[in-house]
């Protein structure tokens, strides 16, 4: 669930919901090592009820919001999921919100008896039996009505009562401010957490979804402390590891990525943007908000890996009227998800599968790179027609092609920018079909949303590869920053400037210092090794700034011109103290005078500040060129600290202006643009 699905929905599975949380200092995490085997190895894959309690189609919530959960309508899923998807690897069945009709004497959650009349051990029995695991859903803090004038004992702490363990001012916490923040300078607290998480485990509960969680959920800026629940995180961490069983243990929604060592370190996995259903009559739409994922993961790929990975949300591919997607946008759904080794956890009704979600969901080629778990990245994101890449440990290149445009359009990877030399076998995986002494491209027409996915194979070994996506981060008058990605077998690089070598590194980065003001350069790079070289990579071209640059454009300066209700707004933090905001539909800012004297592509940088997960823009350079800019958030609501992004940008000799705008939604704010 979500922060902005304040639906009578979430109202009512937030009735249902009440946990909590607690800490001890942060070292002693780090020393825990579980005595079983590594949670989370593997992108988990299974089943989750959410999806299907969000719904207005008909007939699937026929007593109201979320009334689709239950424990008959849980085992029907599990049973369905069983007997067509375990043997494809597909085995969690979690639970989500709704499950719960307050706490026992001890403030532990008890079931709602009128939706799981033999309690939740029984439901788990019954999952087990069919060879499956089995799920469960809380929210992070105190339920409010567990705290009973603050003298509801907890289990198995002799003189602890819920009053020792929250705020004298009863402070509110979590995505929803619908429980009370946990003090963890108590004792008592961490005994909280752990009686429940036991009281999980001896439910025979298999994985422990968290949700409300801050910084994110949309909020935990530094300056709202409330909403900071990493303490609350490490110490369910503590418990679920200590329970006695292993239990996957992760968290929800919109997790802020400034705080991802933590997140990395206490948890097998996070949410990364809001929910993907869209509290509409089917499961979700395009718009809302399936196609997010593209701009929101980049940040995050890093920082997923065996034991912790990013969630995506639920796949719902599988049910074509229900899903309210076209089939490309099914097919390219299930893509984005697979390369990226996000979780595959379906929301559909299992038990209206058609063929062509079955064949989505079941092929075990595209399964097979899911749980590779080797996450893709983007080449580049400044158009419409983006090409995802992951390089593959046997010396292939799995590579996506999407088409986020409404109207058709070619989208193109070229081989030296993916590092692939030579001629290779390209193989379409979901078209099952084999192209041989492929050399340049790989290249498709695609429809509006869609997709192709391909395993590239070179024809033949190279003892050091072409290193790939080379990119340009940042400029002056005399150096440029360069980076790229490793380069199989490279021990060393060597790095070209108009042909000449300018540098050597022992690392995918470097500066390359000495060169002339205002002058046009070409980069490439070949990995080295013992004397062997690679082929070059691509270039990358671009103009050193000039003499007295980069030169700073402030966004509120006069010389920019607003429309709509583009305003400019405080920002202690900013350049200048200033910032412009507002901007998006009709509103815009174009920041005019932007000289350079000679016509040629520059490296643009934008200061900007976005508390949201990610927003985008349109740049319009002289009315003419478009270049689009992903900006990524904070994801906690914090709109006042700046981050800066770039990219290359053709401009013109002498006056240029850029308009940042978009027509279909709200960005970020402006500080100051650098060229």
């Amino acid at each position: 669930m979500s922060l902005r699905r304040r639906t009578t929905l979430v109202l009512a599975a937030l009735a249902l919901v009440s946990t909590a949380a607690v800490t001890a200092p942060a070292d002693a995490v780090q020393d825990q090592k579980p005595a079983y085997p590594q949670i989370a190895a593997k992108p988990y894959m299974g089943w989750s009820s959410w999806s299907l309690q969000s719904t207005n189609y008909p007939g699937v919530n026929p007593d109201g919001p979320g009334s689709f959960i239950s424990e008959k309508n849980i085992l029907t899923q599990a049973n369905a999921l069983a007997t067509k998807l375990k043997p494809y690897g597909y085995e969690y069945i979690n639970v989500d919100a709704g499950w719960q009709d307050g706490g026992d004497e001890y403030g532990r959650p008890v079931a709602n008896l009128k939706r799981f009349p033999r309690g939740m051990k029984a439901v788990g029995d019954d999952i087990h039996k069919l060879g499956l695991k089995f799920g469960i859903y809380t929210v992070v803090g105190l339920g409010t009505d567990v705290y009973r004038d603050g003298n509801t004992p907890i289990y198995d702490a002799p003189g602890c009562f819920t009053r020792d363990i929250v705020y004298p001012d009863l402070r509110k916490t979590n995505g929803w401010d619908a429980a009370y923040k946990i003090n963890y300078e108590s004792p008592c607290a961490q005994k909280y957490a752990d009686s429940i998480a036991r009281l999980f485990a001896s439910w025979g509960v298999d994985f422990i979804k968290m949700d409300g969680v801050g910084p994110g959920s949309w909020k935990g800026a530094p300056d709202d402390p409330n909403h900071n629940n990493t303490e609350d995180v490490e110490a369910w961490w503590r418990a679920v590891q200590n329970a006695g069983r292993p239990m996957m243990y992760t968290l929800s929604w919109s997790l802020s990525h400034r705080y991802a060592d933590v997140w990395k370190q206490n948890s097998n996995g996070w949410r990364i943007d809001t929910d993907v259903e869209c509290y509409c009559g089917t499961i979700v739409k395009w718009d809302s908000s399936v196609k997010a994922r593209w701009w929101d993961l980049p940040q995050w790929i890093d920082d997923a890996g065996p034991g912790h990975w990013n969630n995506l949300d639920a796949i719902n591919v599988g049910v074509g009227a229900m899903d309210g997607l076209t089939d490309a946008e099914r097919q390219s759904y299930m893509t984005f998800w697979a390369i990226n080794s996000a979780p595959l956890f379906a929301g559909d009704d299992l038990t209206k599968l058609d063929a062509y979600g079955l064949k989505l969901l079941t092929n075990r080629e595209v399964i097979a790179i899911n749980q590779s778990g080797n996450p893709a990245r983007p080449l580049n994101q400044d158009q419409l027609q983006q090409v995802w890449y992951a390089q593959n440990a046997d010396g292939s290149t799995t590579v996506a092609l999407f088409n986020l445009a409404d109207s058709p359009a070619t989208v193109t990877g070229n081989f030296d920018q993916l590092g692939i030399g030579g001629k290779a076998t390209v193989r379409d995986i979901w078209a099952n079909q084999n192209t041989r002494n492929v050399s340049g491209s790989v290249s498709a027409q695609l429809p509006a949303h869609g997709s192709k996915l391909y395993k590239i194979t070179p024809d033949q070994y190279v003892p050091v590869s072409i290193p790939a996506d080379l990119t340009a981060t940042d400029v002056s008058r005399t150096s440029v920053s360069l980076n790229w990605r490793p380069s199989a077998g490279a021990t060393s690089y060597q790095v070209f400037a108009n042909g000449k070598q300018v540098a050597t590194s022992t690392t995918p980065g470097t500066v390359v210092g000495g060169l002339q003001p205002q002058t046009q350069y070409t980069f490439t790079v070949k990995g080295v090794k013992y004397g062997r070289t690679s082929d070059a990579s691509a270039g990358i071209t671009m103009y050193t700034s000039k003499s007295g640059g980069p030169v700073r454009y402030e966004a509120e300066s006069p010389t920019s011109t607003l429309t709509g209700d583009a305003s400019v707004s405080g920002c202690t933090l900013c350049s200048g103290g200033s910032k412009i905001g507002n901007i998006g539909y009709s509103s815009t800012v174009t920041l005019n005078d932007i000289t350079v004297p000679a016509t040629g592509t520059y490296l643009v940088k934008i200061a900007y500040t976005d508390g949201d997960t990610s927003r985008q823009s349109m740049l319009t350079v002289n009315g003419t060129d478009s270049y689009w800019v992903n900006y990524h958030g904070l994801g906690d609501n914090d709109w006042g600290t700046p981050q800066v992004t770039y990219l290359p940008v053709k401009l013109t000799a002498g006056s240029n202006s850029i308009k940042v705008s978009n027509a279909g939604g709200y960005i970020a704010d402006i500080d100051w643009i650098t060229v």
